[in-house]
């Protein structure tokens, strides 16, 4: 959530730059600075009030001993007048705070100065390329052809269980995903970050806390009995490990990993885009969270991608990163690199992970502040990146590293983790 402040200080650059989102910014970023004038003058009337309140009530005890009845009982009266009227201008104050409020929801991060113009996908911008680009014989199989032939995933099982996009693992398939896990997170563990494993439902307050409520909650399963949502990320749980926490900043930045299941509706989905693993309601990954100070966010954010970069290098996987374009980049982000692994049977790219900083848009809704050295508290810059998302990774593996045999060949650093060197 964007801070009054910045809205205050200049809001025709935050209109420009929210323009880049492609959101119009205009009625409601004049509408928060009129609600929080309405607000403050309010405010003014209520301290004005009760200083004279405070002025009337040593009076009247003057007055009493002094024996004069009558201008004790004015100042009474005129004591309860302007409580009353302070009633009124604390209604009026909520009023315009609740109003701001859900304004300030609905409007997204400002994208920060370097996100290319764009309207979509197609104009996100390739910012580096590696990766060994495999050669398949003409008669290589997609992904879901080669988990029917080896029975590592059963698809119409999973349509049997509970519908579609839930696939069943089976044999060296669950294995596999099993290995990946613990790989990604030895990697992270090795890397600094503190492994800690959440919750997989979250509270309304957590989903507002990172911004996928009120933006995303159609994509979201929830257990209205409860008041809960199944979460779509780890990101959710663990950056709302630190909502209502003030962290000393010599402790910063704080670095986190986490393995978790996820769960997303992702109503509107059809297609080709969707076949096998290229899209599902439930999923595997290890997620990366930092808090940050807000001096050294984007060094933190660089250092991010280049750990997923040492990743998808050791699965020997050909890659590439994006940096996303105004109009693909998300609601939350200031920032954001995806990564895409090239699927060699289906011949596209495939997203794997997207890695933002978030700047204090998060810190903001979850109220995570640091203190200085000065006593001083100011809101931190949070950042997160999917270190990796299993599905495409898999049908990736699987399609890329077909042999002439037919067999699928494991990367020599994912061998120790599986157990085997390939699947036939």
């Amino acid at each position: 959530m964007l801070t009054l402040n910045v809205i205050k200080e200049n809001p025709e650059e935050v209109i420009a730059r929210l323009a880049k989102k492609h959101f119009d910014g205009r009625q409601p970023i004049e509408t928060i600075i009129e609600l929080d004038k309405t607000r403050r003058t309010a405010q003014a009337e209520v301290d004005k009030n009760l200083a004279e309140v405070n002025s009337l009530s040593k009076s009247i005890g003057m007055f009493m001993k002094e024996g004069k009845k009558d201008e004790a009982e004015k100042a009474k009266i005129r004591v309860s007048e302007l409580k009353e009227q302070n009633k009124s201008d604390e209604n009026m104050m909520k009023d315009a705070e609740t109003k701001m409020t859900q304004i300030l929801l609905t409007i997204p991060n400002l994208p920060h100065a370097s996100v290319p113009e764009g309207y979509n996908a197609e104009d996100n911008k390739v910012e580096k390329m590696g990766g060994p680009m495999p050669h398949l014989m003409p008669d290589a199989l997609p992904h879901w052809e080669i988990a029917k032939k080896f029975d590592l995933i059963d698809f119409e099982l999973g349509v049997k269980i509970t519908g579609a996009g839930f696939p069943v693992y089976k044999g060296k398939g669950a294995r596999l995903q099993r290995a990946l896990v613990n790989f990604f997170l030895d990697n992270a563990r090795e890397a600094g970050y503190l492994e800690v494993q959440p919750p997989y439902v979250v509270n309304e307050a957590s989903g507002y806390g990172t911004g996928q409520l009120p933006d995303k909650e159609g994509q979201m399963y929830y257990a209205n009995e409860d008041g809960l949502y199944l979460i779509p990320t780890a990101e959710v749980p663990v950056t709302n490990i630190y909502r209502d926490v003030i962290v000393n900043e010599k402790d910063l930045p704080i670095k986190n990993t986490a393995y978790s299941a996820c769960f997303r509706r992702e109503a509107g989905s059809y297609g080709k885009d969707v076949r096998g693993l290229n899209r599902l309601h439930q999923f595997d990954k290890v997620e990366i969270v930092r808090i940050a100070h807000p001096d050294h966010s984007y060094k933190d954010l660089q250092e991010m991608v280049d750990y997923v970069q040492t990743l998808v290098d050791k699965l020997e996987l050909p890659w590439r990163i994006l940096r996303l374009c105004g109009g693909d980049i998300s609601f939350t982000s200031a920032l954001t690199f995806d990564f895409e692994v090239y699927s060699a049977a289906q011949k596209r790219w495939l997203e794997v992970s997207s890695v933002s900083n978030f700047e204090s848009f998060q810190a903001n809704r979850l109220k995570c502040r640091f203190r200085g050295e000065d006593k001083k508290t100011q809101l931190v810059h949070t950042l997160n990146g999917s270190a990796l998302a299993l599905p495409r990774i898999v049908a990736a593996l699987l399609e890329d590293h077909q042999q002439e045999d037919g067999r699928i060949k494991i990367p020599a650093a994912l061998v120790p983790y599986t157990g085997f060197e390939y699947i036939d």
